[in-house]
């Protein structure tokens, strides 16, 4: 099923995000995640696809694993590190083969260990290239990412956006936010977006926090603000990784709460491959879920 119809559902949406495991091991630990939070009914899982597709084969697998055994809609980040055209349109080529209809274009990180991103001689360089290719194969639905509080690398919101608005042109359906803690960033990046044309779903990305060296590290890797007042509860739990996670799913839930009471269309989530925080801020969430909500893509 096309990720643009489920839209039309009257009901906001909730989706999941994994990484493709390292081994074996850790692959089937994941789909025990999976199958735990498959009873939650996602509408749709997500895999990411590593620096350089280096996690190609394994992205490709897992979408297929999840969506053929699992019965649960998947879409395929592909990204242009690492790719020329031509591979690019073997990736869509396999994915169609597979029976998979959605597609997560992104330009990609750099590879570890580089600074900026550099294209294949043979590649695109940029996120609406890609989506242009994806629109020119004619199979797919697909979606792009936005910056809520800008992309690290533009010079301005306002350059962002327009970047944003030739991807959407590309033929986007939808967009996912990069993750962000503070709700107002989110309704005023949608704001932006109506007013120059922008009309298609944007879904807010949120991260129950669960350990605050890693948040405080991805916060700064994608530009997103930690409010201090959450950091300040953060390190007062110190060491005591359980409280930490309650306060971070007691953030995520009211983060939650209030999106969905406002209008988001749904709410994404970035799990990092385990279920016990998405499992807990949906379990709050459980009365929103059950009642129609005026979302934002209408207004």
């Amino acid at each position: 099923m096309r990720i643009s119809s489920l839209f039309h559902q009257g009901r906001p949406l909730f989706s999941f995000e994994f990484f493709p495991p390292k081994d074996e091991a850790a692959t089937a630990a994941l789909l025990e995640t999976v199958q735990q939070l498959k009873s939650l009914k996602p509408d749709y899982i997500s895999v990411t696809y590593g620096a350089g597709g280096s996690t190609r084969g394994k992205t490709l697998d897992l979408v297929t694993k999840i969506k053929r055994d699992l019965s649960v809609e998947t879409v395929a980040h592909l990204t242009c590190v690492g790719h020329s055209r031509a591979e690019i349109r073997n990736v869509l080529n396999e994915l169609a083969d597979r029976g998979i209809e959605n597609i997560l274009a992104l330009r990609g990180d750099p590879p570890k260990g580089q600074d900026r991103f550099e294209p294949h001689p043979d590649g695109f360089r940029y996120a609406n290239e890609l989506a242009e290719e994806i629109e020119r194969n004619g199979r797919f639905c697909f979606g792009v990412a936005g910056y809520p509080e800008k992309h690290v690398e533009a010079k301005t919101l306002e350059l962002d956006l327009q970047n944003l608005k030739r991807k959407v042109a590309a033929g986007a359906s939808f967009i996912v936010t990069q993750l962000f803690f503070v709700n107002a960033a989110y309704f005023d990046f949608v704001a932006r977006a109506r007013a120059i044309g922008i009309h298609c779903p944007i879904l807010p990305g949120i991260m129950p926090v669960t350990n605050l060296a890693q948040i405080q590290r991805f916060a700064t890797l994608c530009g997103a603000t930690l409010p201090q007042t959450f950091q300040t509860q953060l390190l007062a739990a110190g060491t005591d990784g359980e409280a930490v996670t309650h306060l971070g799913i007691d953030y995520a839930s009211a983060q939650c709460r209030e999106l969905l009471k406002k209008g988001a269309p749904g709410i994404h989530f970035y799990t990092l491959n385990k279920s016990r925080a998405t499992q807990e801020v949906l379990e709050h969430l459980r009365p929103l879920r059950q009642t129609p909500q005026p979302l934002l893509r209408d207004i």
